[in-house]
């Protein structure tokens, strides 16, 4: 017996970044956080970024769960590239082309693990730990659902540095996010925070 062949479906999302879109599947693209921020890193990694990539406008891939984030170059219009795009990324995934290469998930943890040499003891490792748990838990639901993410990266003295991804990097409202939402929320669960700062991924 042939299996029946699901048609993908694709629709687009607005996120709180202009200069980002949300191309949603109802195909599983890669259990897990891709971002791609140069054509190298695309091409090494992911035969679908790196297509992307092709096209003058696109300036930022972010492929997780069943979207990809499409960052663009702020001289295009949406309006102008959305359907070429939305044609491709369809045409892409009802071909089961290969999204993202195998070891992926271990070279990038590599890289992580290179990036963060900082080791944390006693009552900063606790610190740490809950810190994690609270971005997991709650601000890394919400952030994907906007077509982004946010990793923890660094602690020390007081002050919480995390990594944007996707749409939230470079986005106008992430800031708005950052301060109010997650530092808010760091600060009430953990007294010993004092500030949060992020860096683009």
């Amino acid at each position: 017996m042939e299996t029946v062949k699901v048609p993908v479906m694709l629709y687009t999302e607005q996120t709180p970044n202009p200069e980002s879109l949300k191309f949603v599947t109802n195909k599983m693209l890669y259990k897990g956080t891709a971002d791609f921020r140069d054509a190298a890193f695309a091409d090494e990694w992911s035969e679908l970024a790196s297509a992307l990539f092709r096209f003058p406008y696109v300036k930022g891939v972010y492929i997780c769960n069943n979207f990809v984030t499409i960052s663009k170059e702020m001289n295009y219009a949406w309006e102008d590239i959305m359907l070429p795009l939305k044609e491709f990324i369809k045409s892409y995934v009802s071909d089961e082309k290969n999204i993202i290469r195998e070891g992926f998930e271990e070279a990038v943890a590599k890289i992580e693990a290179e990036k963060s040499t900082i080791q944390y003891s006693g009552d900063d490792a606790e610190i740490v730990q809950k810190i994690k748990d609270l971005i997991d838990t709650y601000v890394k639901p919400a952030v994907e659902m906007d077509g982004g993410n946010i990793e923890f990266k660094a602690y020390h003295e007081g002050i919480v540095t995390v990594i944007l991804q996707g749409s939230c990097s470079g986005c106008p409202s992430s800031t708005v996010t950052l301060k109010s939402g997650i530092e808010g929320m760091l600060k009430r669960m953990v007294p010993e925070v004092r500030e949060v700062v992020s860096e683009m991924g």
